[in-house]
C-alpha cells in the first residue's frame, strides 16, 4: 500500500511538515482503494491498527469477518508488531480478550464482524463487565449508506449493549469520521481502565475502515487513578483500633503486584485477617498465616459464621455481590449488623447495594499503598486469636475424606504439588470448580501475576479459551484448565486455536460425570428424583483432543492422575486428560444421594 513511506519511524500516521510548518500533500496512487489521496494517509483500518500498537498491544483476538477486511489488512501490514489469532467461535475469541484484560491490567481486545459475531462475542462482554475487566471490543458494522435499513447482518449496538449499571458495556460508540478514529480508540482505553474497569463496544462501518486518513496515532492511554481521602482514611485507623472482630475481603480488578504486596504489609501490620472475594484468590497470598480462605460458592461454613461474627469488615475492591456475600446473606442488606468500610474504584459501586459506615474510592493499584500508612497500635492485637483461629479453620478445610475411585481432592492437591509456582489456574462455571477453588493454593499476584482466570459471571465455557489466551501470552508459564464435560464442550473448539497458534505448556483436566451438575443438584434439591435435562451424552473426550494434534489420556482411578499429569507436564506439547467422576460424587461436601435424601426428609 506505501502506508508507510513518507513516515517517519514507528510513529505511522504522523503528519508530515514540510516548509512554513504545512501539511506534505504531494498525492500518489493507492492502487488497493484505486484513488489518489496524500502521502502520508493509509486506510483507516490500518491507523486503528497503529493505535493498537501505540498502546502497547502486540495480540488481538477475533473472528475473522468481510466487515473489517480493512483492519485485518492493517494486522498483515504490522505482522511484525502486533498478531491477530483468528479463533473458532467469537464467544471463545471474546474470552480469551478478557483473559488477556486480566493478565495484563489493560485492555484485551477482540474484533468480530457485526450481527452473528457481536452476538456470539456478547458473552465475553457480560463476563468483563461482570469481572470488572478491562476490555474493547471492535465490531464490524454494514456500511454507513445501508444504516437503518436492517441491512444484512446489521444491529444498533448502543441498544445490544446497553451501556449502563445492568448493561454489558460501560461504553458503546461508534466511528463515522475515519479521521476521529484514533480520538475514539483513546476514549475507549481510557472508559474501559478508569473507575471500575470493564467492557467497552466500538462499532466500525464497513466504508469508514477502507476511508484514507491522515490523522495522528495518540500515545499511549494511562488511567486517571483515585487516591481515598486522608481524613477518611483517619476515621478508618480510628475504627480499626476500636474494633474487637475485624475481617478483611479483598478482591476484585486493577490490583498490581506492589498494591497487593502493600495490602499484606497491611495485614501482617494490624494482624488482620484476610479472606478473597469469589474468584479473586490470588489477590493474597494463600500460604500466609493471616489467610482466611475464598468468600464465593461453597464456602467454608466457619468462614462463614465468622464474617457473620465479626463487627468489622474492610472490603477492598470486591463489589459485594451475590456470590461473595452468599446471597446477600453474609452481609444484610441495606444495612449490615457489622460496621462495614467499603473501598472500591468505581464511585457507582459505593453505596449501590449496601450502606457502608465508611465508602472510599480508590484505585486498587493504591489501595493497598493507602491502607499500609496507617499505623498499627502497639503490642499484639487483641483479634490476634481470631486472626490465628480463622487460619486453622482454613487449613482444616484442606482436608477431605477419600472418595474412591476417583478423588478430586487428591487431584488437585496433586496439580498444586506437581506444577510450577507460577502456573495459571482457570475455569469455567460448574461444581467441579469447586475442587480447584478449595483445594488449590493461590499464590499472591506480587509473586507470578495474575494465577486465577475465572468468570465471577458464572459463563460456561470461559476456562479453555482463557487456558489458551494465556499461554499464548505467556508461553513461559504453564497454563492448567479445569473444566466440567458440558463446560468444555462449549468452547472445546478452541483446541484448534491453540494448536495453531502452537501453544505448549498447556493442561485440560475435563471433569466428566454426564451430567450438567449444578443443575442437577438444584433439581435433587428442589425437586427430587425428577431428572430433566440435566443428562449429558459426552464424547470421547481424549479422542476428540487427538483429533485436534493434543496428547490425550482418559483416566479412571485416582492413582493413575499423577503419572498422567507428570508426563503432561514433561511432554512440551498441549495434553487433555479425561477424568471420569461418578454422577453421584456432585460437590466438595455432598452427594447427589445425600442432597436427595435431605430434600425428601423435608417433603
Amino acid at each position: 500500500m506505501g502506508a508507510r513511506k513518507g513516515v517517519r519511524g514507528a510513529a505511522a500516521g504522523a503528519p508530515m511538515r514540510g516548509k512554513g510548518g504545512s501539511h506534505n500533500r504531494r498525492r500518489t496512487r493507492c492502487p488497493t482503494l484505486n484513488t489518489c489521496r496524500p502521502m502520508n494517509t493509509r486506510p483507516a483500518g490500518h491507523a486503528l491498527v497503529e493505535a493498537l500498537v501505540a498502546q502497547g498491544v502486540d495480540t488481538a483476538f477475533g473472528v475473522p469477518g468481510e466487515s473489517y477486511l480493512a483492519v485485518l489488512d492493517g494486522f498483515h501490514e504490522h505482522r511484525e508488531r502486533i498478531r491477530f489469532v483468528a479463533c473458532r467461535q467469537e464467544g471463545g475469541a471474546a474470552f480469551m480478550a478478557e483473559a488477556q484484560g486480566k493478565l495484563s491490567g489493560r485492555p484485551g481486545i477482540c474484533f468480530v464482524t457485526r450481527g452473528p459475531g457481536a452476538t456470539n462475542a456478547s458473552i465475553g462482554v457480560h463476563t468483563a463487565f461482570q469481572d470488572s475487566t478491562p476490555m474493547v471490543l471492535f465490531v464490524g458494522q454494514v456500511a454507513s449508506d445501508q444504516r437503518d435499513r436492517e441491512a444484512f447482518q446489521e444491529l444498533d449496538y448502543r441498544q445490544v449493549f446497553g451501556p449502563g449499571t445492568l448493561g454489558m458495556a460501560k461504553w458503546v460508540g461508534e466511528v463515522h469520521d475515519a479521521d476521529r478514529l484514533p480520538e475514539y480508540v483513546a476514549r475507549a482505553f481510557h472508559t474501559a481502565m478508569q473507575g471500575r474497569p470493564g467492557p467497552v463496544v466500538l462499532v466500525l462501518p464497513e466504508d469508514m475502515l477502507a476511508a484514507p486518513t491522515a490523522a495522528p496515532v495518540l500515545p499511549r492511554i494511562e488511567p486517571a487513578t483515585a487516591w481515598p481521602a486522608p481524613g477518611a482514611m483517619r476515621d478508618l485507623r480510628a475504627m480499626l483500633a476500636a474494633a474487637q472482630r475485624p475481617f478483611v475481603i479483598a478482591g476484585g480488578s486493577g490490583w498490581t503486584a506492589e498494591s497487593v504486596q502493600a495490602l499484606q504489609r497491611f495485614a501482617e501490620n494490624w494482624g488482620l485477617p484476610v479472606g478473597c472475594g469469589f474468584r479473586f484468590q490470588d489477590t493474597f497470598d494463600n500460604r500466609h498465616p493471616l489467610y482466611a480462605g475464598d468468600v464465593g460458592i461453597a464456602l467454608n461454613p466457619k468462614l462463614a459464621q465468622r464474617i457473620r461474627e465479626a463487627d468489622l469488615v474492610l472490603a477492598v475492591g470486591v463489589r459485594l455481590g451475590e456470590m461473595t456475600t452468599s446471597g446477600y446473606t453474609l452481609l444484610q442488606v441495606p444495612r449490615p449488623a457489622q460496621k462495614l468500610v467499603h473501598m472500591h474504584a468505581g464511585a457507582e459501586e459505593l453505596g449501590r447495594v449496601y450502606s457502608a459506615d465508611l465508602m472510599l474510592q480508590s484505585a486498587m493499584c493504591h489501595a493497598g499503598k493507602a491502607l499500609e500508612t496507617l499505623a498499627a497500635p502497639a503490642g499484639t492485637p487483641r483479634w490476634a486469636d481470631w486472626a490465628a483461629a480463622a487460619h486453622a479453620d482454613y487449613e482444616a478445610n484442606h482436608v477431605a475424606p477419600e472418595v474412591v475411585p476417583m478423588d478430586m481432592a487428591q487431584v488437585m492437591k496433586t496439580i498444586q504439588r506437581l506444577a510450577p509456582e507460577d502456573t495459571v489456574y482457570t475455569n469455567g462455571a460448574g461444581n467441579y470448580a469447586g475442587w480447584l477453588h478449595r483445594y488449590v493454593r493461590y499464590f499472591g499476584l506480587q509473586h507470578h501475576g495474575r494465577t486465577q482466570l475465572a468468570p465471577t459471571s458464572g459463563a460456561m465455557g470461559y476456562g479453555v479459551p482463557a487456558a489458551v489466551a494465556a499461554s499464548l501470552l505467556q508461553p513461559q508459564r504453564t497454563v492448567v484448565n479445569i473444566a466440567g464435560d458440558g463446560d468444555f464442550l462449549m468452547t472445546g473448539q478452541e483446541l484448534a486455536t491453540a494448536t495453531g497458534y502452537g501453544a505448549t505448556r498447556l493442561i485440560s483436566v475435563v471433569v466428566d460425570n454426564g451430567t450438567y451438575g449444578t443443575i442437577r443438584m438444584h433439581q435433587e434439591r428442589d425437586y427430587p428424583g425428577r431428572v430433566s435435562g440435566s443428562d449429558l451424552f459426552n464424547p470421547d473426550f481424549a479422542a476428540l483432543a487427538r483429533a485436534y494434534g493434543w496428547r490425550a489420556e482418559r483416566i479412571d482411578a485416582t492413582a493413575q492422575f499423577e503419572p498422567a499429569f507428570a508426563a503432561a507436564l514433561d511432554s512440551g506439547r498441549p495434553t487433555l486428560l479425561h477424568v471420569k467422576l461418578d454422577t453421584d460424587v456432585s460437590t466438595t461436601r455432598s452427594t447427589l444421594s445425600a442432597i436427595r435424601a435431605a430434600a425428601m426428609m423435608k417433603k
